[in-house]
């Protein structure tokens, strides 16, 4: 269930951003992509995490605790002073998804359920991301997303003290 939950969590960073872009022309094809890197940066994540893990088997927690921690306060100052300039789809696909890998890591240390998680990163990636380029197109921008980003930081901050407490 916590991986499902964590999918979600991730896919809300990129909600945050796409709600800033009402001039995407290809809303379909940049949420398919970006939902894809989503599934893909976990893969690579995972396949380091568990390497990691045997290489780092005592403080594997603790370090990965303190990934999630730092990517979650990074979530939350990220919120101030944001600048959207017009960049390609591919590229602004890749860097909305790049932290799901450093996520990724992180619960392949602890061992998480790889496939779970990147199948729930995907899918609710791409809804979100479709959906809320899609309100961003019909010019409802008076919400920026800074209260999604809260949410994502603050959830992957308790998740990093649950995770290093419950072990």
């Amino acid at each position: 269930m916590q991986e499902i939950l964590i999918g979600l969590v991730v896919a809300l960073d990129v909600v945050a951003l796409y709600l800033l872009l009402p001039t995407v022309k290809q809303r379909f094809l940049l949420s398919l992509w970006t939902a894809l890197l989503h599934m893909l940066f976990p893969i690579i994540g995972f396949t380091i995490g568990s390497m990691m893990v045997a290489l780092l088997m005592q403080w594997s927690n603790v370090i990965s605790s303190i990934i999630l921690f730092f990517i979650g306060l990074h979530l939350i100052l990220s919120t101030q002073n944001r600048q959207i300039n017009p960049i390609p789809v591919s590229i602004l696909a890749i860097s909305a998804s790049l932290d799901t890998f450093s996520v990724s890591v992180s619960f392949g240390m602890l061992n998480l359920q790889k496939y779970l998680f990147i199948a729930s990163a995907g899918i609710w990636t791409f809804f979100l991301s479709y959906i809320s380029l899609t309100i961003a197109r019909k010019g409802q921008r008076k919400y920026k997303g800074n209260s999604l980003k809260w949410i994502a930081g603050i959830s992957l901050m308790l998740f990093s003290i649950y995770a290093l407490v419950n072990n």
